[in-house]
């Protein structure tokens, strides 16, 4: 039997999207999946195509894109991810590296994701250590806001199940509807605010920072806590805050079939982005 003349690979990619225009290839621009294609290009001296679970809009962040790449079958993940990781820039990293099957799809095959949205409440949020991956609402000068932590986790409660998420997104996918599951929507305390974390089986294009903004405008009293439900319910006198912007925003992690046995994922950032 003939060895195949490519193999398959599952990359997990971390990135700062600071200096990106977001994940996908567009002309004349620098996005991740095209620094992704350039180097593995260059690597396998030929054209590659890299496909990613998802894209990520300009400015926001990843700590578990995954992506694959079929690749001359010389290679294997060890010396493909320590070659791979020896021509990229500073703000891309390749986490892991493993063989996936043939007819394995980042995007089709993944059963869920989960974004994480970092809101700074405390002064030092505003420090150029930390002001490019969360929302810095305490670093504005005066009195660092003060949210109402039962409001904002009330707000999250309501997100979760199946809904129709049309009013929390810039564009719609009239090919697939704007119904979403959430399975899980919670936000926790941080070091230096407020961290929301989110997982559904899919998402519309801006959604989690059309769901930040609203929910941070709820918690600081700037509207009243029934209209997360209402707008779930899609009220049409009803708008959502504008969105939460980019900067704070994180494709943390993408689950596949085979993946829950091994548990969850934790990155650990003890003094970066998104410590707690």
């Amino acid at each position: 039997m003939d060895a195949p003349e490519s193999l398959r690979f599952r990359l997990t990619v971390q990135y700062d999207g600071a200096a990106f225009h977001g994940w996908q290839v567009q002309p004349d621009r620098r996005t991740v999946q095209g620094d992704l294609e350039s180097a593995l290009s260059r690597l396998a001296d030929s054209p590659r195509s890299v496909i990613g679970s998802g894209r990520t809009d300009t400015g926001v962040h990843a700590t578990g894109q995954v992506a694959s790449v079929d690749m001359p079958a010389t290679w294997d993940a060890a010396r493909l991810r320590k070659s791979l990781n020896s021509v990229l820039s500073d703000d891309v990293w390749v986490e892991s590296i493993a063989s996936a099957a043939a007819d394995f799809h980042p995007r089709y095959d993944a059963l869920k994701r989960t974004y994480r949205y970092e809101v700074g409440l405390r002064p030092e949020s505003a420090s150029p250590f930390h002001r490019r991956w969360c929302w810095p609402l305490g670093g504005s000068g005066g009195h660092p806001p003060t949210i109402d932590r039962s409001r904002l986790d009330r707000a999250a409660d309501v997100i979760a199940g199946e809904h129709s998420f049309e009013a929390f997104a810039k564009a719609g996918q009239p090919e697939r509807g704007t119904r979403c599951h959430v399975r899980s929507a919670f936000w926790i305390d941080t070091n230096l605010g407020v961290r929301f974390t989110v997982t559904a089986d899919r998402y519309l294009h801006h959604m989690v920072r059309y769901l930040t903004g609203t929910m941070i405008d709820v918690a600081l009293g700037r509207r009243p806590l029934e209209d997360m439900a209402r707008l779930l319910d899609s009220h049409a006198e009803l708008i959502t805050s504008p969105p939460a912007p980019p900067e704070g925003l994180f494709l943390h992690r993408v689950t596949y079939p085979g993946d829950e046995a091994a548990g969850p994922k934790l990155i650990p950032q003890p003094n970066g982005p998104g410590a707690s």
